[in-house]
């Protein structure tokens, strides 16, 4: 596969399917982009995207924080979702429902009907900043799939096996895309290699990464 970020405007990126149940769904997200955009400014002036610290002590390359009844954390206690911002003490913000339409959207189109998203993790990428190989499992139960919305500048997502083993498929992600992963394929690893050096009309040096979970 062509991994090329600055691939010509004029080759079409199909949708790409990832395992029976998983697709990266290609530029779903464009006509919602600028409708997201103040909800997404409101969101991080109430709760501002922090680098938090795993709990082996090591410090994530990606900033994140999170909107919705549920907000995901870690620290040296661990991971967990948590009802409240660790560093205000305040309830993450609500989700908007600019959000959810989205995430419901995506995940109709990847057959996933009535998701009901109470989470919404939002990381912020800069060049150089990835994340390793990881399941998504701190989530009560597994039955409602993962939308994973990305926009601004391009990443390599890998996409595994249920075995950190397991060889990893290797797709382009760019502005718009927006992948989507439940049934059989909802404990897949997955990771994003360390971004390239890149700027986005709209997010500069940087990558928003929408990540919409039924934690609770």
């Amino acid at each position: 596969m062509n991994l090329d970020l600055f691939a010509p405007d004029d080759i079409p990126l199909l949708d790409v399917p990832l395992g029976p149940r998983a697709v990266v769904l290609r530029g779903l997200a464009l006509p919602y982009v600028e409708a997201l955009l103040p909800d997404l400014d409101r969101i991080f002036t109430a709760a501002p995207p922090r680098h938090m610290v795993t709990p082996g002590g090591f410090r994530m390359s990606v900033a994140l924080t999170n909107c919705g009844a549920l907000g995901w954390t870690t620290d040296r206690r661990g991971y967990r979702y948590s009802d409240t911002d660790p560093q205000t003490g305040q309830c993450w913000p609500a989700l908007p429902d600019t959000f959810l339409s989205l995430a419901r959207s995506a995940a109709d189109a990847a057959g996933f009907s009535d998701f009901q998203p109470d989470a919404c993790l939002i990381n912020r990428y800069v060049p150089g900043a990835g994340v390793s190989l990881h399941q998504d499992k701190n989530e009560r139960n597994f039955d409602a799939p993962i939308v994973s919305v990305s926009m601004g500048i391009p990443a390599v997502f890998l996409f595994g096996g249920l075995q950190r083993s397991d060889r990893a498929q290797r797709v382009l992600l760019q502005h718009g895309d927006v992948a989507v992963w439940g049934g059989p394929d909802r404990l897949r690893y997955h990771a994003v290699s360390p971004l390239k050096d890149a700027t986005h009309p709209l997010f500069g040096a940087a990558r928003i990464n929408l990540t919409f979970r039924q934690a609770g």
